[in-house]
């Protein structure tokens, strides 16, 4: 109990008014202290209109004398470490300049965020271009490319000098490439047109030939569409093997056509112009030669017509045979015997070997082949013949042709061989290419078929030796050259085998072991040349340790291989998985698991990554997808918001609370839908001026209300019911000040003069709160604050008989100075 009553006692000591503070006298060091620190400001002030430097900016912002200075420094800092050094003593000391500087900072970072985005898309396209021109892969080359151009364009203003030459230089190679591509697909279906129009050709050749072998002999054919058959089929099979190789065979087989099609024609021009003298001898008129004369011209017509033996004879020819006494089979056959089955087999090889050799420009071995076949020929009859008669005259025509040539051509072309041996025998080349162009001068003469002029024979040999006498002490030093080439190659046998022999295939270094085998191989190329026959016993040894290397590098190859595999359809399985964003970083992981996959083949591993890099792509074409439908959703939430922003944007400060209200609550409302950044930006913007109006009008209506009660204490009007309930507190925490104190505080708050009568008091007040350590600019909150306790203490604690409407008047207008709406 006796506790309970001194608590009670002291509750109501506690509440008993506090008297009356003692002002103390300004002393002439704290007016000072206060001028100094309004010459301060003013200083600081003109400081930021004046364009300071960063260093002074930092300076002002850390050190400025009012929270606005503080402020308006830091919003002026641009560099970035000025920046972090002003965040680091703002913290906990100044919220309003961390909170700027730290936007600033993240703004700065931003900017850093997308200039690293941007080279890192750069350096990527730089790459992409030229691992695509060394590429072998051309599936799809040019859209690639195209791709590449397309997103290079966006960049390109942005790219360094380098990055710009090394992907102009890759696109340059690519197009180069695209451009071979090209071209070989046009030689290619050239070569496929020429062959299919030398097939054609044969094919009509042989239609024709049969045709006319099957035709009536009676009916006569046009001469005028054979010529023209003829020539077109030669101008077309001239084009079709332009500048392309040509089976030996097809070419044989379009000569023989050809070459029956002309024994033909030219036939059957002889027998047009012989007609008459045929029909003559058919219809002797009275006083004609006997019989013995009409056979001696049949026969003479016979032989100059000479009618190919594959075609049906005429009716008319029929009859010349008949009046030259010759029976209707061709000449008499001799007996089928086995001994013409071997004449016309050796005949056939005879032929072969005549090929040949005016193949390679032999005149003389291709003059007496062909005086072989010719006596071989005859020796045959009709029957064993008639197959080997056309390419008799087929290749006799071809030996008329090089003999012409032979004689106009080969004696000049040796006597300029001679003259290019004796020239290169005097010329200081480099033994390896003087001579290979020996061999090539004496193939040339070798080509020409030698030469009966023994004269010109021995001046081009003497001038081959000549030519070839320096190159002998080189090859003599290249022999020595291949034994040390030799040596090196059993000394890389001989590591090879120690490393095999010492290796221990459950831990070794499998990049190393392929590295190992690929630098034999290398080194082993380079040690040449070497001596054939002495090197062939070092080449089995070293294929052999190349295939006991290769055995356990191929299973680790397949094994990697099969891991990789695995991945590829870890991968294709996450193509549909969900969530997506798992998917992701899956895929990512897969990645990643990929590179450490030891060594594989190279042609499996292009296939694999293709593969793996498909189901990727189509992971990741999901996100563009999803992208690009919120895309879609933000521009149709932008279209939504486009009239609550336009109706906000129209409101100004004139506007009721009740507007402002409204278009705050569309706009809140709009938080919830998939806006742009632009647009979300926007809608904020315009959420923060509207609340900044809305609480403007909220203030405006608070400073009536309190204007009204200021006024009101002053006629003894103010009803204490309609006071806010908080207010008795406010009041008694600041004491019991006069109303003139209470008008010069608010100025001093509001920052605003007081009349030259009132200056002194001013200053003891001033030089009283920095002792309070209330000298320091307050924030809007706290200023608000001591306000309403000055205010609440006018009405609630001052005497109605010492307020007056003169101070009435000058604390309204300080109320108003002070919480006036910035803006």
């Amino acid at each position: 109990m006796a506790a309970f009553i001194q608590k009670l006692f002291r509750t109501r000591k506690a509440n008993r008014p506090a008297p009356a503070p003692v002002r103390p006298e300004p002393t002439a060091e704290d007016l000072d202290r206060v001028s100094k620190a309004d010459d301060k400001r003013e200083q600081q002030i003109n400081e930021l209109k004046a364009a300071p430097s960063g260093e002074q900016l930092e300076e002002l912002a850390t050190g400025g004398v009012t929270a606005g200075i503080r402020i308006e420094a830091a919003a002026a800092l641009t560099d970035k470490a000025t920046l972090q050094r002003v965040q680091k003593l703002a913290k906990g000391k100044d919220k309003s300049v961390y909170q700027a500087v730290r936007q600033k900072l993240q703004e700065i970072r931003d900017q850093e965020e997308q200039q690293q985005k941007l080279a890192e898309t750069i350096q990527t396209l730089v790459r992409n271009a030229t691992e695509q021109a060394r590429s072998d892969d051309t599936k799809l080359f040019e859209p690639r490319l195209e791709a590449l151009l397309r997103k290079w364009e966006q960049v390109e203003s942005r790219a360094s000098q380098k990055q710009t030459t090394e992907f102009l230089q890759a696109a340059h190679q690519c197009r180069e490439r695209l451009r071979e591509m090209q071209a070989e697909k046009e030689q290619l279906l050239q070569q496929q047109e020429q062959r299919s129009q030398r097939a054609e050709t044969l094919s009509l050749l042989e239609n024709t030939l049969e045709a006319l072998k099957q035709q009536d002999p009676d009916q006569e054919s046009s001469l005028a569409s054979l010529d023209a058959l003829q020539k077109t089929q030669e101008n077309r099979w001239l084009e079709a093997t332009r500048d392309t190789q040509v089976d030996r065979q097809e070419q044989k087989s379009y000569e023989n056509l050809m070459q029956s099609l002309r024994g033909y024609i030219s036939a059957v021009k002889r027998l047009g112009q012989h007609r008459e003298d045929i029909t003559a001898l058919q219809n002797p008129a009275d006083g004609e030669p006997d019989d013995e004369t009409s056979a001696s011209k049949a026969k003479a017509i016979l032989d100059v017509v000479e009618w190919p033996k594959e075609f049906r004879r005429p009716s008319m020819l029929e009859a010349l045979y008949r009046i030259a006494g010759k029976p209707r089979p061709v000449n008499t056959q001799k007996p089928d015997t086995e001994e013409q089955k071997q004449l016309a087999e050796t005949l056939g090889q005879t032929l072969d070997k005549l090929e040949l050799a005016l193949e390679a420009k032999q005149l003389k071995d291709s003059r007496q082949l062909f005086k072989v076949a010719q006596q071989q020929l005859k020796a045959l009859d009709h029957r064993h013949s008639k197959p080997l008669q056309a390419r008799v005259q087929l290749l006799g025509g071809q030996l008329r042709e090089l003999t012409d040539w032979q004689g106009f051509a080969t004696l000049p072309k040796q006597i300029s061989l001679c003259e290019q041996m004796e020239y290169l025998a005097n010329q200081p080349i480099e033994p390896e290419a003087k001579a290979e162009r020996i061999k090539e001068l004496q193939g040339e003469w070798r080509e020409l078929g030698g030469s009966s002029d023994r004269e010109l024979w021995s001046r081009f040999k003497q001038a081959s030796d000549l030519a070839y006498e320096p190159c002998k002490a080189y090859f003599t030093a290249k022999s020595g050259l291949k034994k040390a080439n030799l040596e090196t190659r059993a000394t890389i046998c001989e590591q090879l085998r120690t490393f095999l022999d010492n290796a221990d295939w459950q831990a070794i270094d499998w990049k190393a072991a392929e590295r190992i085998h690929q630098t034999a191989r290398e080194e082993w190329k380079a040690a040449w040349p070497v001596e054939f026959r002495d090197n062939r016993p070092v080449q089995k040894q070293f294929d052999a340790l190349l295939k006991q290397l290769e055995a356990p590098l191929e299973g680790e190859r397949k094994k990697n291989e099969a891991l990789k595999q695995a991945i590829v359809e870890r991968a294709e399985a996450l193509v549909e998985h969900e969530p997506l964003g798992e998917a992701m970083n899956q895929a990512k992981a897969l990645q990643n698991e990929w590179t450490s996959i030891g060594i594989t083949r190279h042609r499996e591993d292009r296939k694999l990554w293709q593969a793996f890099r498909n189901a990727c792509d189509r992971i990741f074409a999901r996100r563009d997808a999803q992208k690009h439908e919120q895309v879609q959703l933000a521009q149709e939430a932008d279209t939504k918001a486009e009239p609550v922003l336009a109706g906000s944007k129209s409101l100004g400060a004139d506007a009721s609370l009740e507007t402002l209200q409204a278009t705050l609550a569309e706009l809140n409302a709009l938080k919830s839908e998939p806006l742009s950044a632009v647009a979300r930006e926007q809608v904020s913007n315009e959420r923060n001026r509207l609340s900044g109006l809305a609480s403007n009008r909220k203030l405006q209506e608070q400073i009536e209300t309190w204007k009204h009660w200021i006024t009101a204490k002053t006629t003894s009007t103010l009803d204490g019911a309609a006071l806010p309930g908080h207010w008795p507190e406010l009041a008694t925490d600041l004491g019991q000040p006069d109303p003139l104190e209470l008008v010069i505080r608010a100025e001093i708050l509001a920052e605003v003069p007081s009349p030259d009568e009132d200056q002194s008091r001013r200053m003891e007040i001033q030089v009283q709160r920095l002792t309070e350590g209330m000298g320091n600019a307050a924030g809007e909150d706290d200023r608000l604050r001591q306000l309403e306790m000055l205010i609440s203490n006018w009405c609630l604690v001052q005497p109605v008989d010492v307020v007056s409407e003169p101070l009435a008047q000058r604390l309204g207008q300080a109320l108003e100075a002070a919480l006036a709406p910035q803006g």
